[in-house]
C-alpha cells in the first residue's frame, strides 16, 4: 500500500479537494480559479517529486484569502495521512532554490509539531491577480496540518514572481528529500519513538 493522502473540505467559503502520492511522482492537475497561485502548486508538485491533484472553488468574488488558506489546510492533511506513522522517512530536508536573481532556502523538520518561520520580504502586493501575501498563509496552513516545521528565508532577489516561485521550489525539494524512505532508518526517526 503506497503513501497516499486524500482529503475532502466543504465550508460555506470554499469547496475542496486533494489526493497526493508520495511514491508516484509525476501526475500534477491542480484548479484553484487562481492562476499564479496554480503555477506554483503545480511546481510544488513536480519539484516534490509527488503526485499531486486539487481541485478549489472559493469565495473568489471576495478575495482569494479562504482558498489559498484552505487548500494549504488541505495539502498539509493530506500529507500527514500519506505519511502515517513516518517510519523510515528522513525526517529532515532543505534546499537553497536560485530563480535568477533570487536565492530562497526552505528547510523541513517532518516533526509532529506544526510550525512556520517565514522571512521572505516581497518588493510588490500582487503578482497578477494574486496577493504576495497570500504565499505565506499557505505555508503556515500547510505547515501546521501536516505537523511539520517549515523555515522559508529569502536570501537574494527582488524580483516578486522569482522570489515566490523559489519559495515554493524549495518547499518541494525539502519536502522531497524529508519524506524520503532511508533504508537505514530503523522505525521512527526521533530519539521518543514517535513523531
Amino acid at each position: 500500500m503506497g503513501r497516499t493522502g486524500s482529503i475532502v473540505r466543504e465550508t460555506k467559503e470554499t469547496a475542496i479537494t486533494v489526493t497526493l502520492d508520495l511514491d508516484v511522482p509525476g501526475e500534477v492537475r491542480v484548479s484553484t480559479g487562481i492562476p499564479f497561485f496554480d503555477h506554483m502548486l503545480d511546481a510544488f508538485g513536480r519539484h516534490g517529486l509527488v503526485s499531486l491533484a486539487v481541485d478549489a472553488k472559493g469565495d473568489l468574488e471576495v478575495d482569494a484569502h479562504h482558498t489559498v488558506e484552505d487548500v494549504g489546510i488541505c495539502i498539509g492533511s493530506a500529507l500527514a495521512e500519506a505519511l502515517g506513522e513516518k517510519t523510515g522517512i528522513r525526517r529532515y530536508g532543505s534546499a537553497a532554490i536560485p530563480m535568477d536573481e533570487a536565492l530562497v532556502l526552505a528547510a523541513i523538520d517532518i516533526s509532529g509539531r506544526g510550525g512556520l518561520t517565514y522571512d521572505v520580504e516581497l518588493p510588490i502586493e500582487f503578482i497578477g491577480t494574486f496577493e504576495t501575501s497570500l504565499a505565506r498563509e499557505f505555508m503556515v496552513a500547510f505547515a501546521q496540518n501536516a505537523g511539520l516545521t517549515l523555515h522559508v528565508h529569502k536570501l537574494a532577489g527582488d524580483n516578486a514572481h522569482h522570489i515566490v516561485e523559489a519559495a515554493f521550489k524549495a518547499l518541494a525539494r525539502a519536502l522531497a528529500e524529508a519524506v524520503e524512505i532511508d533504508r537505514r532508518v530503523a522505525g521512527v526517526p526521533s530519539t521518543k519513538g514517535a513523531l
